[in-house]
């Protein structure tokens, strides 16, 4: 499997990314977003694009899969778009407070530590959809390593279309994420008008 092993920092200093975004605490003593020559508008509308796929983690493939699947959905295609990201499994588990980065998250998918509605799932790619329960494997779930993620992240905000329960290590999807639970500054129609062309 295909993934992306750039240093974060880094690549959040190309992209005008806050580390935060990424789950990272470090700060940068460098300006995120150096000023360069003018961008021209293909320049900015693929940094817009890179941008979303390194906060996730899609590799180009699956991110023009997703951006078709966003064209057949009712509503607007860039919305569409993140909110299909925002439903992948790891990210979930990630704004659910049970891993500290994206990157994380799809490791603890991958080796099998999550369940969805009571089965074992590790596709880090999944789709969750409203109602579905996510959970620490219950066998995972007495692990200090999870009980010492849950209590470093217990002030980070859940988005109030997930419900969480840190006790039991679950939530709960309770509707799908619009436009205003996307916490990073971005520009989507710039990624739709990329791939319109």
């Amino acid at each position: 499997m295909a993934k992306n092993m750039q240093p974060v920092l880094k690549r959040c200093r190309t992209l005008g990314i806050e580390p935060s975004v990424m789950g990272v605490d470090k700060k940068s003593n460098r300006n995120p977003n150096p000023s360069r020559k003018k961008m021209s508008e293909y320049g900015m509308q693929l940094n817009e694009k890179q941008k979303v796929k390194f906060i996730y983690g899609v590799l180009e493939k699956q991110f023009r899969k997703y951006y078709v699947m966003a064209t057949k959905r009712q509503g607007i295609t860039g919305e569409m778009l993140l909110q299909i990201l925002e439903t992948r499994l790891d990210n979930v588990v990630y704004r659910l407070g049970f891993a500290n980065t994206r990157r994380e998250a799809r490791q603890i998918v991958n080796h099998a530590h999550i369940t969805v509605n009571g089965k074992k799932l590790n596709i880090p790619s999944y789709l969750v959809k409203p109602g579905d329960v996510i959970a620490v494997k219950e066998k995972s779930a007495s692990l200090d390593k999870f009980k010492d993620t849950v209590e470093a992240n217990s002030t980070r905000i859940v988005p109030d279309w997930l419900d969480v329960d840190k006790n039991t290590l679950s939530g709960k999807v309770v509707a799908l994420p619009t436009r205003e639970h996307i916490d990073y500054p971005v520009e989507e129609h710039m990624i739709v008008e990329l791939y319109s062309k």
